[in-house]
C-alpha cells in the first residue's frame, strides 16, 4: 500500500515506522511534518528527535513538509490517509481533505474544545459537519508510540461504518507483532479514546499522593463505569468499553508511566503547577484539554462522572489534591451498576 501519514508527532511517527517496518507487505509510507525544519531534520538525522528520541527511521520512509495540498496531489494514489494531529488541529485537516476519495483514519483522541454555540465534538461529529461524504474512521487502542516503532506487540482497533476503511487499516498496519480489529462502533471507541486521558490523570494523582493499589483499582473501576455512561449515552454500544479501545486503552494510560495524562497526575500530586507539569512534558496530554470538554458534554447529557468533574476541579485550581480525594471518599453510597453513580 502507499500510505500518507499527516502529523510527525510521537504516534504519527510510531506508525509509519511500523508500517514501513512491515517487510512482507512492503508498504511505501510517507510522514508528512507541518513544520520545514522538523522534516527536514528528521531526513538528515533519520530519526524524530523531539517525540521519539533513539528509533531510527527506515529507509524506506519518506519524510515530507511540502505544502498539504501538494503533496496529496502528487501522491493521489495512496490507499489510506492517517491524520496524527493533535484534536484541535483535526478539523481544518478535514476540510483541506473533504475531496479525498479513497480510506482515511484519524487516531487523535478527545473532544475538540467547545465553542461558543456548541459542546465539545468527538471527530467523527466534526467530520459529519466538514467532511460528510468522507470514507472515514478511527484507529485506536492501548498503545505508546515508542513501544509500537519499537515493534513490541500491541493491539489496536480500527473503527469505521466502511468496510473499506476497516480493511485499509488492517492491511496497512496489521503485523507480525500489531494486531488490528475491526468495529464498527466508532463512537464507543471515540469515547474511550476521549475519556481514559481525563481518568489516567485522576491514577496519577492517586498514585502520587501514594495512595495504594487498592484505591488504584477502585479508581479505574470506576472510571471505566463513567466512561460507559458517557459512551451509552451517546449511542455508543457497552461491549466496546470491555475492549481494547475502552479497557485495554485506561488500564494502559492510568498505569504506565510512559503515558503523559498520567505524568501530569503524579506532577500535580508532588506540588507542581497545572503549567509546570505541562511544560516538563514537551508533549501534548490530551486529558488536560479534554477535562472540560468530557464534563461539559456529560452535564448537557445528564450523565454524572464525578472523577472527570473532580479532575476539572483539579485542572482550574478549584480543589487541592488532596481535597480532591476527600471529595470523591466523601459521596454517598450507592448500588455498584454501569448505569449508577
Amino acid at each position: 500500500m502507499k500510505i500518507v501519514v499527516i502529523g510527525a508527532g510521537a504516534w504519527g511517527t510510531g506508525l509509519a515506522i511500523s508500517a514501513a517496518n512491515h517487510r512482507a507487505a512492503q508498504h511505501q509510507v510517507i510522514l508528512w511534518a507541518h513544520r520545514a525544519d522538523h522534516a527536514q531534520t528528521m531526513g538528515v538525522q533519520r530519526e524524530n528527535q523531539r517525540y521519539l528520541p533513539g528509533l531510527a527511521l527506515p529507509p524506506s520512509l519518506r519524510v515530507s513538509a511540502e505544502p498539504l495540498g501538494d503533496l496529496l496531489q502528487q501522491h493521489a494514489d495512496a490507499q489510506l490517509i492517517v491524520i496524527a494531529t493533535p484534536m484541535a488541529a483535526l478539523r481544518t485537516t478535514l476540510t483541506r481533505l473533504h475531496h479525498w476519495p479513497q480510506a482515511l483514519a484519524w487516531v487523535c483522541k478527545g473532544f475538540e474544545p467547545a465553542q461558543s454555540d456548541t459542546f465539545g465534538l468527538l471527530a467523527h461529529e466534526i467530520q459529519a459537519q466538514v467532511a460528510p461524504d468522507l470514507k472515514a474512521g478511527v484507529l485506536s487502542g492501548p498503545s505508546f508510540a515508542q513501544e509500537v516503532a519499537c515493534g513490541q506487540p500491541a493491539a489496536l482497533v480500527a473503527a469505521s461504518s466502511h468496510p473499506q476503511v476497516q480493511t485499509a487499516l488492517v492491511e496497512a498496519f496489521h503485523s507480525p507483532s500489531l494486531r488490528v480489529y475491526a468495529s464498527d462502533d466508532v463512537t464507543g471507541v471515540e469515547v474511550g479514546g476521549a475519556v481514559k486521558n481525563v481518568l489516567a490523570i485522576a491514577t496519577g494523582l492517586c498514585d502520587g499522593l501514594a495512595l495504594g493499589l487498592n484505591a488504584r483499582a477502585a479508581l479505574i473501576t470506576r472510571g471505566l463505569a463513567e466512561m460507559t455512561r458517557l459512551g451509552l449515552a451517546l449511542g455508543a454500544r457497552a461491549e466496546t468499553f470491555m475492549g481494547l479501545s475502552g479497557l485495554g486503552d485506561l488500564v494502559l494510560t492510568a498505569t504506565g508511566d510512559l503515558s503523559r495524562n498520567r505524568q501530569v497526575g503524579l506532577a500535580l500530586a508532588q506540588g507542581s503547577t497545572l503549567q509546570q507539569a505541562t511544560d516538563a512534558l514537551g508533549h501534548v496530554a490530551e486529558g488536560v484539554y479534554s477535562a472540560r470538554t468530557v464534563v461539559q458534554r456529560a452535564l448537557s447529557l445528564g450523565v454524572d462522572m464525578p472523577i472527570a468533574q473532580t479532575v476539572l476541579a483539579l485542572l482550574d485550581g478549584q480543589t487541592t489534591p488532596q481535597q480532591a480525594v476527600v471529595r470523591l471518599m466523601g459521596r454517598e453510597p450507592t448500588v455498584e451498576r454501569v448505569g449508577s453513580a
